[in-house]
């Protein structure tokens, strides 16, 4: 169930934004007296699920669920239509239409992303509004796990700022950000009273964006261990423990922080230990005796930061929302550019960061929560408008990138050179999508094997 819940948000963001990313190319079509053949979600070699001819137009689905397209009239594109194309040029087609006119047809589907994306992000603050926890409610400071002890950070430590930025709001991804995308290099920590730089090898950018720690924490807010959830049938409930006991000893020895708690019981399998338990809004504290299963665990989750500490909540009026909106979709793309960049010198690997249907739909997580979703959809429409602008031949980009040749010289490339240019930008773009998901399948096959 949990993978369909995944498999269904990705299939519902993807089905939203190429259906309006296609609808960008046919609307000025149709205002600029384009005939549009087709309009399909999803490709449809051989059949299609579904279609219906309205007008001009055969509009459908089709079964390969990897994009969707708009089939203009006397436009060379990946359907290859060479026999449209060895006719005489007719006033409806694409190819007949002044190059300025054919060049808003073509930035019609990533205009609309781009709008769409930072229209999102404004109306998910405007629902939702934006809630943080500040670094300074956090007063005994991060319980680091074992990626950030490498890096230098330690349990307790107080984080001042990375690089310049001052760490105010309470997130390990303000490390990632700063040390992998914009070349931060040290650390400020309060530390034992006083304060410590601590130097962040440049290693650090591959590590932190590598596949295998995609997930992985470098640390938590330090905090109680109240418990926030029992597993049906799990030791911890077997012992009678409920939600919001607290924690404070394991045998006999104090364990104020979660931090502590874990730390000590770690590698202790099937073993019977003894818990101090207070229970809520008493100050008794009960002896509780649990055993511990096969992997060391009682099976529990803490309760989250937000029980022990209080959060800011930013409200977002209508009008409020909509230039907060189009800041947070320039802040997105201004880190996709940063880290592209950082590609490019090598300080990130390609084939880490690369991610298939898969890694995307991971993203979404297994239960369906609409801000979420609506954030996601948001990123991704962005990330689709950027990624077809690169001048790629069959992608939005490499059209708009010839036909920006044809408006500045005067001259348009011939229909033979355009043809043999989009068969390359089919090939390449088919062979990023199979190395994208190819890595995903081999992830997984590492994962299965323990690797």
């Amino acid at each position: 169930m949990d993978t369909l819940i995944t498999i269904g948000q990705l299939v519902l963001s993807l089905s939203i934004l190429i259906v309006l990313h296609e609808f960008g190319h046919f609307l000025p079509a149709r205002l600029f007296g384009t005939r549009v053949e087709k309009f399909y979600l999803f490709f449809d070699p051989y059949f299609s699920l579904f279609k219906k001819q309205i007008g001009e137009t055969e509009y459908g689905i089709g079964w390969l669920p990897l994009g969707g397209y708009v089939k203009i009239s006397g436009m060379i594109d990946e359907s290859f239509d060479t026999e449209q194309m060895a006719s005489e040029p007719q006033p409806w087609e694409f190819r007949s239409k002044p190059a300025w006119q054919r060049l808003i047809i073509m930035l019609g589907g990533v205009t609309v992303n781009f709008i769409l994306g930072f229209l999102i992000y404004g109306m998910v603050l405007f629902a939702y509004g934006e809630e943080y926890l500040p670094a300074k409610n956090v007063t005994p400071g991060i319980a680091v796990d074992s990626l950030g002890y490498e890096m230098g950070l330690r349990t307790g430590d107080k984080i001042i700022s990375v690089g310049e930025v001052p760490f105010e709001r309470f997130s390990d991804r303000t490390i990632l950000r700063e040390v992998a995308i914009n070349n931060a290099r040290s650390i400020t920590v309060e530390r034992n009273g006083g304060q410590e730089d601590i130097k962040v090898d440049n290693k650090w950018a591959d590590i932190l964006t590598r596949h295998e720690n995609k997930y992985e924490r470098l640390f938590i807010p330090r905090m109680p261990f109240v418990i926030g959830l029992v597993a049906k049938d799990g030791p911890a409930e077997k012992a009678g423990l409920v939600k919001e006991d607290k924690i404070v000893s394991v045998n006999g020895q104090p364990t104020p922080y979660y931090d502590q708690f874990t730390d000590y019981v770690e590698g202790r399998k099937n073993e019977t230990i003894t818990l101090g338990v207070q229970s809520k809004d008493e100050e008794s504290v009960r002896d509780v005796q649990v055993t511990l299963n096969e992997d060391g665990m009682m099976r529990v989750a803490p309760a989250a930061p937000e029980y022990h500490y209080d959060t800011e909540r930013i409200e977002y009026g209508f009008l409020e929302s909509l230039p907060a909106g189009y800041q947070q979709g320039m802040d997105f793309l201004g880190n996709q550019f940063k880290a592209f960049g950082e590609m490019f010198k090598g300080n990130i690997k390609v084939t880490e960061s690369l991610g298939g249907f898969a890694s995307i739909g991971s993203m979404f997580g297994t239960t369906w929560e609409w801000e979420r979703f609506w954030y996601m959809t948001a990123s991704l429409s962005l990330i689709l408008a950027f990624m077809n602008l690169l001048p790629i031949p069959a992608l939005d980009g490499g059209h708009v990138m010839f036909l920006l040749y044809e408006v500045i010289s005067g001259r348009k490339p011939s229909d033979k050179f355009m043809e043999r240019a989009t068969m390359v930008g089919f090939v390449i773009v088919l062979g990023l999508v199979l190395l994208a998901n190819g890595l995903d399948i081999w992830r997984g096959i590492k994962g299965l094997m323990g690797g």
